[in-house]
C-alpha cells in the first residue's frame, strides 16, 4: 500500500510525567518519526495534574516533527489545572481533544476522557443517592461528547482516543474489584455505531493490550507500563496503519480495515 494510501498512527498513555521524569521521553519517543505520521497521547499526561508539568512535557515532545493528539486522564485532572494544562500543550501545537475532533491526511480523529461506571450488565445505573446520579451522568455525559465527536468527522476511517476503557476485554488482569473505576461500557456504543477503525485508551495498567468491541473494532490498551511489562523489548508506544480513503478505492463510508497492528 502506498504511503498515500495509509496513515501510521503511534499511540501511548500514562506517561504521569513530572518535574522527576525529566529527560525520559526523548529516549522513549525518538524513533517515533521513524515508523509513524502520527502520535496518539491517551490521557495522564502529566502525574499531578499541574500546569508546571504541562510546560515541561511540551518541552520534552518538541523535538517530534510528527503531528500529535491527545486527550486528558484522571492524573491531568487531579489539581484542577485541566483547562490551563490544554491550554499549554495547544499553544506546544499538541492538541488536545474534550469532545472534538480533528482530521489528519484523510483519517478523522476524535477524543474523550471518558469516565467509569463498570461494563455490561454491571454497569452502575442513576438510581438512589444524588452522588451515584451525578457519577453516572459523568459517565452518560462523556459517552455523549464521544458520539458528537464522531458524528461530526466526515470523513473515514475514524479514530477514537479515550484514556478510560470502553470495554472489560482490555482491563482483564486487574483486580476485578477496581473494573468499575476502569471504564465504561457507555463508551463502545458510540465506537460501533460510527465503525471506528481502531480505539485507543490507557488507564489499566495491569490490563490486555488488545481486544474487541462486540461489533469487531479493534480497542488498544496502550497504557506505558502495560507495554513496559508486555513488549519489555519493544519501544514505548504502538504502532498500527490505518488505510486512508484513498486506500479504499475512493469509496467513500466503507468499512474501515487495519492494514497491520504490531507493537512497533
Amino acid at each position: 500500500m502506498a504511503d498515500s494510501e495509509r496513515l501510521r498512527v503511534a499511540a501511548v498513555a500514562d506517561l504521569h510525567f513530572g518535574k522527576t521524569t525529566q529527560g525520559s521521553l526523548q529516549p522513549l519517543f525518538a524513533g517515533v518519526p521513524d515508523v509513524a505520521d502520527v502520535l496518539l497521547l491517551c490521557g495522564d499526561l502529566t502525574h499531578h495534574g499541574l500546569a508546571d508539568e504541562a510546560v515541561l512535557l511540551a518541552k520534552e515532545l518538541s523535538f517530534l516533527r510528527v503531528p500529535i493528539v491527545g486527550v486528558l486522564g484522571n492524573h491531568d485532572h487531579h489539581s484542577d489545572q485541566q483547562e490551563r494544562i490544554q491550554a499549554i500543550l495547544a499553544d506546544a501545537g499538541i492538541h488536545i481533544l474534550d469532545g472534538d475532533a480533528i482530521e489528519i491526511r484523510g483519517v478523522g480523529f476524535a477524543g474523550v476522557k471518558g469516565f467509569a461506571s463498570g461494563f455490561g450488565t454491571r454497569v452502575l445505573e442513576a438510581w438512589g443517592e444524588a452522588l451515584v446520579k451525578a457519577f453516572v451522568h459523568e459517565a452518560v455525559n462523556e459517552a455523549l461528547k464521544l458520539e458528537a465527536a464522531l458524528a461530526r468527522l466526515r470523513t473515514t476511517p475514524r479514530v477514537a482516543l479515550l484514556h478510560y476503557a470502553p470495554i472489560a476485554g482490555t482491563v482483564e488482569g486487574e483486580p476485578l474489584e477496581i473494573y468499575p473505576f476502569l471504564g465504561s461500557s457507555r463508551l463502545e456504543e458510540p465506537l460501533n455505531r460510527f465503525e471506528v477503525a481502531a480505539a485507543f485508551h490507557g488507564h489499566a495498567h495491569h490490563g490486555r493490550l488488545e481486544s474487541r468491541t462486540s461489533a469487531g473494532c479493534p480497542v488498544f490498551n496502550v497504557s506505558l507500563p502495560l507495554l513496559r511489562s508486555q513488549v519489555p523489548e519493544g519501544p514505548a508506544f504502538r504502532v498500527i496503519e490505518v488505510p486512508t480513503l484513498a486506500g479504499q478505492d475512493g469509496v467513500a463510508g466503507g468499512t474501515p480495515t487495519i492494514e497491520k497492528s504490531r507493537t512497533a
